[in-house]
C-alpha cells in the first residue's frame, strides 16, 4: 500500500510570519542575551546590596510574616489577621525557603534579571521591533532609578512585574506558534500570587487575541479559543493551588486574590484612600524622577509612532506595535485617576514604560539619522547629530546614577545602625542579648525587618505622635493541628479602619534600646509624646548615629538629585541607643 499522505500543519499566522524563514543581515546594535544578562544581572545585585526599603509595607507585610515563618515570631498587620486575610502565604512562603535578608534580594535580583532579558530577547529578535529598540529598552531600565528601587524589592508588586516581563515576552513572541496559553499563564502568576490588578496588564494582548480570532476561519478561531481556555484553566488551578496553601495557614478557605479586590474597590469602611490621597500629578512627578528622559520618550512613543505612519513612505497599519504600546497607557491612566497612590503600584508597568521609551528613541533617530542633503535633517553633519544624541544619552545616565546616590547616601542609615547588636555576623559578639527589646517611636515605619535583630531580640512600640494602628505580633503559641499558629489564631486589636490600638505600645523602660531621630538644630517646642531622646544624656548612652536627611528642611533638588556639600542639602541622625 502506497503511504498516507501527510495532512498539512496549520497554525495561526500573523502577516509577519514569514520572518522565520528570513535571516535579517546582523544589527551593529545587537547585544547577546547572555551579555544583556549580565548587565541586567549587575544593575540588579547593586540594588540588592544598596537600594534602602522605600515603603514600611515591605517590611512589615512581607519581611516581618517571613521572619515569623523562618523564625518562629515577627510583626503582624491586620492584613493578615485571619478575620482579613488579604495577604497570601503562598507568595510569603516562597521567600521563607531562602530565609536571609540579603540573600532573598539577591535572589530577587537573579530573578529579575531572568525576566528582564527574556523580553530583551524577544523585542531584539522581533520583526515588528529590533536590536536597537532592544538596546533602548535594556538602558531604560539599567540606568533608572526606578529599577533600582523596584528590581530587588520584595513586593507583590516587584513580583508582578518580574511576570510582566514573562507574559509581555510570551504574548509578543510569534516565533514557532502564538503563546497566548503562556501569557495569560504569567500575568495569571503576578496576580494571583503577587497583586491581582496586575493581570490587567494583558488586557491589549487579549484584545489583540480575539480580534485575530473574530477575522479568521472557522478553525482557526477555534484554535484561538482554545489557546484562551488553557490559560485561563491553568490559572484557576492556580488559584485553587494558592487557596489550598493560604487554607493550611489561615485554617479557613480563603481566596486572597478577591479578598484583595474587595477590600480596595468595595470596602465599607474606607479602603485604601484611609492611608493618604495624592493629586492627579503624582504619577507623573514620581515617574519623571525615577526614569527622566525615558519618561518623557515612553509618553511621546504613541504620538511619534502615529507620526512615523503618517509620513512614512510604506503605509503599514502596525497593530501589532500598538498592542505593545497600549499596557504602559492604560495602567497609567488607570491609578492616576485613583485617589490612592504609591510609587510601587507603577512597578508592573515599568517593562512596558522601557519598552515604549525603547521604541520612541528609535523613531526619533531614524529621523535624526536621515541623510537626504534635501532635507532640514539631513543638512545637519552626522557627527553632531551624534553629539546630540550621545549628550543625552550621557545626560539621562548622569540623572540616574544622582539620583541613586541621593536615595543611598539620604536614606540608607535604617540599614547600617543594627550593626552593633551583632545579627548576622559570624564570630562577632554584638551587645544584643537574647530576650532585648528594641524599641521605635516616630521612627517606627523606618524599621527594616526582623532579620537586623539578633536571634530571640524583638521590636518593640513606644507611644509617638502617630495615632494610627501599628503592627501587633504573631503569636508563637504552639497549639492545635498544624505548624505556625500565629497564622490561625484569633488576633485582638487589629482592625481594617487604620484606628490606633494602645495595646501595641510598651512602657520605654521595657526598652533595652531605642531608636529614634535627632534634629540637633531645630528650635521649636518638640511634642510630647516625642522628646529628644539622644540629649537625654542621663538615662541613654549613644551606640551608633548614621546621618539622615531631613526631607521638610532640604530642597527639592538636593532631595531628588546627590549634590555632595550642598548647603540645599540637609542632614539630621538616625541614632540607636543604650540605656544607662
Amino acid at each position: 500500500m502506497p503511504p498516507k499522505a501527510a495532512r498539512p500543519q496549520e497554525g495561526f499566522v500573523h502577516p509577519d510570519a514569514h520572518h522565520a524563514k528570513s535571516k535579517k543581515p546582523p544589527s551593529p546594535f545587537a547585544i547577546q542575551p547572555i551579555t544583556a544578562f549580565y548587565i541586567f544581572l549587575a544593575a540588579n545585585t547593586t540594588a540588592a546590596l544598596f537600594a534602602p526599603i522605600q515603603d514600611c509595607d515591605e517590611t512589615f507585610n512581607y519581611w516581618e510574616p517571613t521572619h515569623y515563618l523562618s523564625h518562629g515570631y515577627g510583626l503582624q498587620t491586620w492584613e493578615y489577621s485571619p478575620d482579613y486575610a488579604i495577604r497570601s502565604w503562598f507568595y510569603v512562603g516562597l521567600h521563607a525557603i531562602v530565609a536571609e535578608f540579603y540573600f532573598v534580594r539577591y535572589t530577587l535580583a537573579f530573578l529579575c534579571a531572568f525576566c528582564q532579558v527574556l523580553l530583551f530577547r524577544v523585542i531584539s529578535l522581533s520583526p515588528t521591533l529590533n536590536p536597537r529598540v532592544g538596546l533602548f529598552f535594556l538602558m531604560a531600565l539599567v540606568m533608572s532609578p526606578g529599577n533600582f528601587i523596584a528590581s530587588a524589592s520584595f513586593l507583590p508588586s516587584s513580583f508582578a512585574m518580574y511576570m510582566a516581563f514573562l507574559g509581555a515576552a510570551a504574548f509578543m513572541n510569534w516565533r514557532g506558534g502564538v503563546k497566548t496559553s503562556w501569557g495569560i499563564w504569567w500575568f495569571a502568576v503576578g496576580g494571583i500570587l503577587g497583586w491581582p490588578f496586575a493581570s490587567a496588564l494583558c488586557a491589549p494582548f487579549m484584545l489583540e487575541e480575539a480580534m485575530f480570532a473574530l477575522m479568521s476561519d472557522r478553525e482557526r478561531f477555534w484554535e484561538s479559543m482554545l489557546r484562551v481556555l488553557r490559560g485561563v484553566i491553568a490559572a484557576l488551578l492556580l488559584v485553587l493551588g494558592d487557596a489550598a496553601v493560604n487554607a493550611f495557614f489561615y485554617h479557613n478557605f480563603e481566596v486572597v486574590p478577591w479578598n484583595i479586590i474587595k477590600y480596595n474597590i468595595f470596602s465599607s469602611t474606607g479602603g485604601p484612600n484611609l492611608y493618604g490621597t495624592e493629586p492627579w500629578t503624582f504619577y507623573f512627578r514620581n515617574l519623571a524622577i525615577n526614569f527622566n528622559i525615558w519618561f518623557i520618550l515612553a509618553l511621546l512613543s504613541v504620538p511619534l509612532f502615529v507620526l512615523q505612519k503618517i509620513f512614512a513612505s510604506k503605509q503599514q497599519l502596525g497593530l501589532r506595535t500598538v498592542v505593545f504600546l497600549a499596557p504602559f497607557y492604560m495602567w497609567l491612566g488607570i491609578f492616576t485617576l485613583q485617589p490612592h497612590k504609591e510609587e510601587r503600584f507603577m512597578y508592573p508597568a515599568y517593562p512596558f514604560l522601557a519598552l515604549n521609551a525603547g521604541l520612541a528613541l528609535h523613531i526619533i533617530l531614524s529621523v535624526v539619522g536621515n541623510s537626504d542633503p534635501k532635507t532640514i535633517i539631513g543638512m545637519i553633519p552626522a557627527r553632531l547629530k551624534l553629539l546630540a544624541v550621545t549628550s543625552v544619552l550621557l545626560l539621562s545616565l548622569d540623572l540616574g546614577l544622582t539620583r541613586i546616590m541621593g536615595i543611598y547616601t539620604a536614606y540608607s542609615a535604617p540599614l547600617k545602625i543594627y550593626e552593633p547588636l551583632g545579627a548576622g555576623v559570624i564570630g562577632e559578639q554584638g551587645i544584643g542579648g537574647r530576650g532585648d527589646n528594641v524599641c521605635f517611636g516616630k521612627e517606627w515605619y523606618r524599621f527594616p525587618s526582623s532579620y537586623f535583630l539578633p536571634r530571640d531580640m524583638h521590636a518593640k512600640f513606644v507611644r509617638s505622635e502617630f495615632r494610627g494602628l501599628l503592627p501587633g505580633e504573631f503569636s508563637e503559641a504552639r497549639t492545635g493541628f498544624g505548624f505556625f499558629g500565629g497564622t490561625w489564631l484569633p488576633t485582638s486589636g487589629l482592625n481594617d479602619r487604620n484606628e490606633e490600638d494602645l495595646a501595641k505600645y510598651v512602657d520605654i523602660k521595657q526598652c533595652s534600646f531605642l531608636v529614634d531621630t535627632q534634629y540637633p538644630e531645630n528650635t521649636e517646642p518638640l511634642p510630647p509624646y516625642e522628646p529628644d531622646y539622644t540629649a537625654d544624656g542621663d538615662k541613654w548612652d549613644v551606640v551608633k548615629c548614621e546621618r539622615f536627611l531631613d526631607a521638610s528642611k532640604t530642597h527639592l533638588l538636593s532631595r531628588v538629585l546627590w549634590m555632595p556639600e550642598s548647603d540645599l542639602r540637609r542632614f539630621d541622625f538616625d541614632p540607636t541607643m543604650l540605656p544607662v
